[in-house]
């Protein structure tokens, strides 16, 4: 039963991608939540050829703020490295770093185990935010890097997409990116690039 279901969670992605992504005309505006640079450099690698993309660094759940920096500035490290690597060129969208917003939305699950009640908060807020910003600016689509680590449940982040999507009005392109080899080559490419690879997803329980 769970394989039938990535296998169609895996085709709607296909789907998506040809759908959205307008082959053989102008290039759709994807905003592109970026968690961190390792998982951001397959992701843009892949849909670089049907979206112009800018990476939205938004993760108020990073702890400590000098982790917060630490992985922000890798994610512009990553936007030169693959500029003067494959070509490909990528606008970020600046935020501002709000702590408080996410601890206090999660106050009463801090004992709540990794994966579940709290991270899914957390995934709301960012696609929230990211769908926010989205429209805000002119955007034909939003999409997540999130779903690269292994750690991370593919279809509970794509309906919070889908949920976001509704709510702000504004197309969400649904993904797996761990499929397909997706997780092991973001690996390969964070080496070739020498990305800092965190330990912990970013709030202080994970």
């Amino acid at each position: 039963m769970k394989n039938d279901i990535k296998s169609s969670q895996d085709k709607q992605m296909r789907a998506d991608l040809e759908t959205i992504g307008n082959k053989g005309q102008k290039k759709k505006r994807l905003l592109l939540h970026a968690c961190c640079a390792p998982c951001a450099s397959y992701a843009v690698k892949t849909l670089t050829k049907d979206y112009d993309i800018t990476l939205f660094f938004y993760n108020p759940n990073i702890e400590p703020y000098e982790e917060y920096i630490k992985r922000k500035n890798e994610v512009e490290k990553l936007m030169v490295m693959q500029s003067l690597h494959l070509g490909i060129n990528v606008g970020i969208l600046e935020c501002e770093y709000d702590n408080e917003l996410f601890t206090s939305s999660v106050r009463s699950l801090r004992d709540e185990p990794e994966g579940g009640a709290r991270c899914k908060i957390c995934f709301d807020i960012r696609l929230g935010e990211t769908a926010r910003q989205a429209r805000a600016h002119g955007f034909d689509v939003f999409a997540t890097t999130l779903s690269t680590s292994p750690h991370k449940n593919a279809a509970i982040l794509n309906d919070s997409g889908i949920m976001q999507s509704m709510e702000h009005n504004i197309l969400y392109l649904r993904t797996d990116f761990k499929k397909n080899n997706g997780y092991m080559q973001s690996i390969e490419l964070s080496k070739e690039y020498g990305l800092y690879r965190q330990n912990y997803c970013g709030c202080k329980k994970s």
